[in-house]
């Protein structure tokens, strides 16, 4: 079995010495280049498997090198060393298609780590689906439309890179699903797959659930426990809902992600953390930096690269495939009744305000209630659904005659919100208060009854 072949491309002598003697060390063939036009002129003669680049030559930057490389040799992947502290470039390169990045002065168990996870990727674009049980590989996204083979491509573009990804879209687009499949395409694959919901921990626990904590820290601390860093170690972290982190938390989060390294509650050392971050949030992060409840620096660090998830009515052409495979899901065990042409078509024309998860709530509604081999246009009671945007006290006389009930309890429930929201000026503090109920619960009845979007969300 022949030896990897690594190139290191470095000004400084001593640099290009020590990495190349661990690499070696690795059982890695290395060469090394002190130049963009000696790293140019080896690229042609030789075959690599991986690139490291400083960022800094004397005849152009590891930019250009990674140009270069992604131009003449697309299967290589390409890390750049950068200076300490230099969050830009390093984010700029992961931008461009870096695999990842070093900091100078290079850490080598960073490096070793980095290494394994590059020579991984290089070898196989795609890990080897036997390696899992079918109970743990993820759903593929269905579809052929222009906007979901839009973010296929992505999801498959990205996967090559340990950048962290941003993953954006409405509720019930598929947000995590996506970050699965980035995960699983990835050299980080035969690592553990974390996913967080931010938005239900309590704010007190943030700190011990992210980065665990040490016997006798705080009281009830009976042993240690690790966190959700170190669960994910090797593989990958998915924080769903970032946008409901704290800014107290989001300084901690920015620490761990510039430092790769995390500190235990109640422990004097770091240890190492070595995570891909996917996070995702319905809410616009853009928006949120701009009224300073979301750090900027963050933002930058988490949304490297973003992933957006499009929304189902712009994919109207892929429903009759997704209703058909939510269908063959949900009766698993028996042949599945169709849908008539009147209800495609019902379904093909309906705005999906829940999207993939409002198509799979209707459709086993649907399953419920219809005892034959075909569920046609009426049993889908679309026009049951109400719409959070027109709903108003006037409607839900007439609503109660014409929907279940459970469709209109949720009307009152929507109209009681939204008038507690308009007499406190959309404070939600304070609209909790008025209902009774607390900030996190009235939190999850907005975002369950889909009111969040639809209302300034500056509180």
């Amino acid at each position: 079995m022949s030896q990897n072949h690594v190139l290191v491309v470095d000004d400084e002598a001593d640099i290009r010495e020590l990495l190349s003697m661990t690499l070696q060390r690795m059982g890695l063939e290395t060469d090394c280049a002190a130049s963009t036009s000696e790293a140019y002129a080896l690229l042609q003669k030789n075959s690599y498997d991986l690139c490291l680049t400083d960022m800094r030559l004397p005849d152009g930057d590891g930019l250009a090198v990674l140009d270069y490389v992604a131009k003449n040799h697309p299967s290589v992947p390409v890390a750049v060393i950068t200076a300490h502290g230099s969050t830009e470039n390093a984010v700029a390169a992961l931008k461009a298609g870096a695999f990842d990045y070093l900091a100078k002065p290079v850490q080598l168990n960073e490096l070793r780590t980095l290494v394994r996870q590059a020579l991984k990727l290089s070898v196989t674009d795609r890990p080897k689906k036997s390696s899992k049980s079918q109970a743990q590989l993820p759903r593929e996204l269905l579809g052929a439309s222009p906007a979901i083979n839009q973010a296929k491509e992505m999801i498959q573009r990205v996967a090559r890179s340990q950048a962290p990804v941003y993953v954006s879209g409405e509720s019930g687009s598929g947000k995590e699903l996506a970050a699965r499949l980035v995960h699983y395409e990835s050299a980080r694959s035969d690592g553990a797959f974390i996913p967080v919901n931010c938005g239900a921990i309590p704010e007190n626990l943030m700190e011990s659930e992210f980065f665990g904590y040490k016997k006798g820290a705080f009281t009830g601390a009976g042993q240690d426990k690790q966190g959700f860093f170190q669960a994910a170690h090797g593989g990958t972290l998915f924080l769903d809902e970032i946008a409901e982190l704290p800014i107290a938390m989001q300084v901690k989060l920015l620490r761990a992600i510039q430092e790769k390294c995390v500190r235990q509650v109640g422990s004097t050392e770091e240890v190492p953390a070595d995570v891909r971050l996917i996070s995702a949030t319905h809410q616009d992060l853009r928006e949120l930096v701009a009224s300073g409840t979301f750090r900027q620096d963050l933002f930058y660090r988490l949304a490297v690269i973003e992933l957006k998830m499009p929304p189902l009515r712009e994919m109207h052409e892929d429903i009759p495939m997704l209703a058909a495979e939510v269908l063959s899901r949900l009766t698993a065990t028996a042949v599945p009744p169709r849908l008539s042409a009147g209800a495609i078509k019902a379904l093909q024309s309906y705005a999906f305000p829940g999207n993939v998860r409002e198509l799979e709530n209707i459709l086993e509604r649907a399953l419920a209630l219809v005892p034959g081999d075909e569920i046609r246009a009426e049993d889908l009671q679309l026009a049951a659904h109400v719409d959070s945007h027109t709903i108003s006290k006037q409607d839900l006389a007439g609503l109660r005659a014409s929907v279940p009930l459970p469709e209109y309890l949720e009307g009152i429930e929507k109209v009681a919100i939204v008038e507690a929201l308009e007499k406190t000026r959309f404070n939600r503090t304070a609209a909790a208060r008025l209902l009774g109920i607390t900030f996190r619960a009235l939190r999850y009845r907005m975002d369950r009854l889909g009111i969040k979007d639809d209302i300034d969300s500056s509180n």
